[in-house]
């Protein structure tokens, strides 16, 4: 039979299943399944902060926004990435879709800075030290027993990296600048995600 590769993906199985009148066995099914779920992440994740950012641009506010909040997910993406890369991993399967996230986190947080009233001289010091350790942690240039801590503690980082988002949204009772579109497209990348590491 001749092998169908494309993309890295391999339609050979599921296509000879199909011509053959019969149902893709699970062991044919789920790398296929799993590959694609892994390429539909990245695509998503490509426009995922635009809404958001849009927004802000549109309306000239980021009125209901929490600051740390997205500045902690520039540092979540950033571990992440570094990891994936220094371990690596496949574009589909990990940082393709960091790569993504990660530089449209930075521009999301260069908007909210330009457009907020007051940056405070904290918020610049905490932006000069991530552009300062940034570089280093990307190039996977620490102790890897560090590099391992950091990796393990950026799922913390991401679930505190809400709290401050959820704080606003309560003391305003109002969303306010928060992107629906956004956030919706955070959920169910994250439910896809899921998806994708139980399927794999």
């Amino acid at each position: 039979m001749v092998r169908m590769e494309f993309l890295g993906m391999d339609f050979t199985c599921v296509f000879g299943s199909l011509s053959a009148g019969r149902v893709p066995e699970k062991d044919c099914l789920l790398p296929l399944i799993s590959k694609l779920l892994g390429y539909a992440i990245v695509a998503a994740s490509t426009t995922v902060k635009v809404p958001q950012i849009m927004k802000i641009i549109q309306h000239k506010s980021v009125r209901g926004l929490s600051v740390m909040a997205f500045e902690m997910e520039v540092v979540g993406y950033t571990i992440a990435l570094a990891y994936c890369l220094h371990k690596g991993l496949p574009f589909s399967a990990s940082y393709g879709e960091l790569a993504f996230l990660l530089i449209q986190a930075i521009i999301l947080v260069a908007t909210i800075y330009y457009f907020s009233p007051r940056v405070g001289n904290f918020t610049w010091v905490r932006a000069l030290l991530y552009c300062g350790l940034a570089p280093t942690i990307l190039a996977g240039k620490i102790d890897p027993l560090l590099f391992e801590a950091l990796y393990a503690s950026q799922h913390a980082i991401f679930f505190f990296a809400r709290v401050p988002q959820i704080y606003e949204n309560f003391k305003n009772r109002s969303t306010r600048e928060l992107s629906f579109i956004t956030s919706f497209m955070n959920s169910l990348g994250s439910i896809g995600a899921l998806i994708f590491f139980i399927s794999t």
